[in-house]
């Protein structure tokens, strides 16, 4: 990775506009006419994405109208920038001291009102500098379905997607900045088609460059409904995977990609490909990782938990939002401890210590509605979020910071 005064951290994928609907039931009677019966029909299926025009193809096919009166019944509770491009660039730069480092975000939107919504947020930040295609298509969105009682109370989402303006966007909008950079991110590029279809050697030039490369997916329904028996690609080869130093996924992801049926295998395909390092998150689950050394110190196929304290306060119905962008800023706070580690002049990085900060950052998504977090003064974010990583420290390690 390159040295100098200033660091730097690009990021590319996906970026829209979420419409947040909390208190769907998933499993009354008035959504169950809209759920899938087999993977990649364009149903509806709890954890996953389904693209927009697949969903009116499944709905039309079966004779079910009614969604909007039916499921649909009021405006967005909120609407708020998402996707798992941006928001885990946005959390990590809130997260991080921009004195010493610089955070950019390429993405493309519409211009349209929902684009100049992006903007307006962005804007607010003043802590990612971003560099948007703008075409006359439409800005990529999101009807984003929540119920905070599915999995125990762990609440779950279900996501519309509309690609819009992702489905042209491709690998010459990236400059020569962006393969300049320390660290390059490349965030949910199955939601950005051409970036994702050209990973492969996106991947290989970025390590040419001497960049550390982070690659966190996202459901890739193009793949599932091109075929669903075979596993997702992830570029033209698997020849991708070698130049990943950190790969991070959730469990079904983690399953699709290996083409494996249980996690130790994915981890083990994953790792004979020559990732560096693997996080594997599953909801209120134990999350998994693993590291060959090369970028954080090693460590062997290990588990760490959920935050208690987080989960005790959403037991409790203490800070409620719901569960979007818990996984997007996840990611964000592993960004965060690589920088923050960089800035330390680590000779080796903790993927523990990384962790730490992803699991408290994903856990207390949950206390606010919509993944980004509209800070009121630089530095509340982090506030907010400290306290839970003093306990959690104490959780795992049982030591009082």
């Amino acid at each position: 990775m390159k040295t100098r005064k200033k660091f730097t951290i690009s990021g590319v994928g996906c970026s829209l506009v979420d419409n947040l609907y909390t208190n769907i039931s998933f499993s009354g009677k008035k959504i169950s006419p809209y759920l899938s019966i087999e993977n990649g029909d364009g149903g509806l299926v709890p954890g996953q994405l389904v693209l927009k025009e697949d969903f009116e193809d499944f709905i039309k096919k079966r004779n079910r109208t009614g969604f909007e009166k039916n499921i649909l019944d009021k405006s967005p509770n909120k609407i708020n920038l998402g996707g798992p491009g941006i928001v885990p660039m946005i959390h990590a730069a809130q997260l991080s001291d921009n004195g010493q480092c610089e955070f950019r975000f390429y993405g493309t939107r519409g211009n349209d009102a929902n684009g100049d919504f992006i903007i307006s947020l962005l804007k607010k930040t003043k802590k990612l500098d971003y560099k948007y295609k703008i075409t006359n298509d439409e800005t990529p969105s999101t009807m984003v379905l929540s119920d905070p009682d599915y999995d125990e109370g762990n609440g779950e989402r279900i996501f519309v997607n509309t690609i819009g303006t992702a489905w042209k966007y491709s690998p010459d909008a990236l400059d020569t900045d962006f393969f300049n950079s320390d660290i390059v991110v490349f965030g949910g590029t199955a939601l950005t088609p051409l970036i994702h279809n050209n990973l492969t050697e996106l991947l290989e030039k970025s390590k040419a460059n001497g960049c550390l490369t982070i690659v966190n997916t996202v459901y890739d329904f193009i793949n599932e409904k091109k075929n669903p028996t075979l596993k997702w690609p992830l570029g033209k080869s698997d020849a991708s995977y070698k130049n990943i130093d950190l790969l991070i996924m959730d469990h079904v992801e983690s399953l699709r990609l290996s083409g494996t049926s249980d996690i130790d295998n994915a981890i083990q395909f994953f790792c004979d490909l020559g990732v560096g390092s693997i996080i594997i998150t599953n909801g209120s689950e134990n999350i998994k990782l693993f590291s060959n050394g090369k970028l954080f110190r090693a460590l062997s196929s290990s588990e760490m938990p959920i935050s208690n304290a987080v989960s005790s306060e959403l037991k409790k119905g203490l800070n409620t939002g719901d569960t979007t962008g818990c996984g997007d800023n996840f990611v964000g706070g592993i960004i965060a401890s690589i920088v923050s580690q960089i800035q330390k002049n680590s000779d080796s990085f903790d993927l523990i210590e990384a962790c730490i900060w992803g699991i408290i950052s994903g856990g207390t998504t949950c206390f606010y509605v919509g993944g980004m977090f509209e800070e009121k003064f630089q530095g509340e974010k982090r506030e907010l979020i400290e306290p839970y990583y003093k306990q959690y420290k104490n959780q795992i390690y049982k030591i009082d910071l």
